[in-house]
């Protein structure tokens, strides 16, 4: 007589426990990518142009070069090749900041305009989780989009400076001498985060406005502000609130780096300790905070437009 046993791994209790753990944030990220494809389409598109533009602009620089008479002068291999390799990720990272504000802008506003609002609130996704994951847009995904597409830009541009300047009978070790490619990986890093951080607060607004608008949400996430200023401006002669609107736009440079004319070179030019004892910074976090909690909220409340 044999005697059976129920194998546990088999056993239908056993199940739930061997499913897969449900990943909202995951997903609702995902659902983003897939519904806004502008989220990585615009930056390809600019890493493309930056590359046909960059790569004509070292050619012409090296043949420019090599009719000089001191065609192995550093200052005049660095203005041929070093500077365009330096300045080729700026576009690719202005384009992802567009991308982050027309997409902040659109984020809740578009899925009450469509009515599709009733349809992911019928899922077992919180608004909170719903809202987070809309705001890692602007905060994480674009940011690393900028870095990697900037990595791959200067990789290649890096491999056809080489190769120019090696056919132009140059050496290509005095190229590779001023150009600095691991610590500008570093720096680029650095500073996306940098501004991913001091830029949260304007995404912030950008989306409690896009929960709350019902037409013209670039008019109402533009305007109040602006008015403000000019109000103060007009009443009582002074400019404060408009400062802050400038500090808050173009501060991160002078409040990350000790130089903040964006020609950022060496890891020394990094300041993080300033950078995170900033209360610009973590005023600005707060601020942050508290346009994502209003935006669960008012998530919750609205209804299709």
């Amino acid at each position: 007589m044999t005697s059976q046993t129920d194998d546990p791994v088999d056993s239908p209790a056993m199940e739930p426990a061997l499913m897969s753990v449900p990943r909202p944030m995951y997903w609702s990220i995902r659902r983003e990518m897939w519904e806004n494809r502008s989220i990585y389409l615009a930056p390809l598109i600019v890493t493309a142009v930056v590359l046909f533009a960059t790569s004509i602009s070292i050619m012409v620089g090296v043949s420019h070069t090599m009719r000089g008479a001191s065609a192995l002068d550093p200052a005049k291999l660095r203005a041929a090749v070093v500077r365009p390799l330096a300045f080729a990720p700026a576009p690719i990272m202005l384009a992802t900041f567009i991308v982050a504000f027309f997409y902040c802008l659109d984020a809740l506003y578009g899925e009450r305009r469509d009515r599709s609002i009733l349809f992911w609130k019928s899922l077992p996704v919180s608004d909170r989780t719903t809202v987070l994951s809309k705001a890692s847009i602007p905060l994480v995904v674009l940011p690393l989009i900028a870095y990697v597409l900037s990595v791959i830009t200067q990789v290649l541009l890096l491999e056809l400076s080489t190769v120019v300047v090696a056919g132009s009978r140059l050496s290509p070790a005095a190229m590779w001498a001023e150009v600095r490619f691991f610590q500008g990986l570093v720096i680029m890093f650095y500073g996306l985060a940098a501004h991913a951080l001091w830029f949260a607060p304007i995404y912030g607004w950008l989306l409690l406005v896009s929960a709350w608008a019902r037409r013209a949400p670039v008019l109402w996430a533009i305007f109040p502000p602006f008015a403000i200023a000019m109000l103060e401006r007009m009443a009582f002669s002074t400019s404060h609130f408009g400062l802050l609107l400038k500090y808050r736009v173009a501060g991160a440079m002078t409040a990350a780096f000790t130089r903040s004319d964006g020609n950022i070179s060496r890891l020394s030019e990094l300041d993080p300790v300033k950078f995170l004892s900033t209360p610009g910074l973590w005023g600005g976090l707060i601020f942050a905070a508290a346009c994502l909690a209003a935006a669960f909220r008012l998530r919750r409340a609205r209804e299709p437009i």
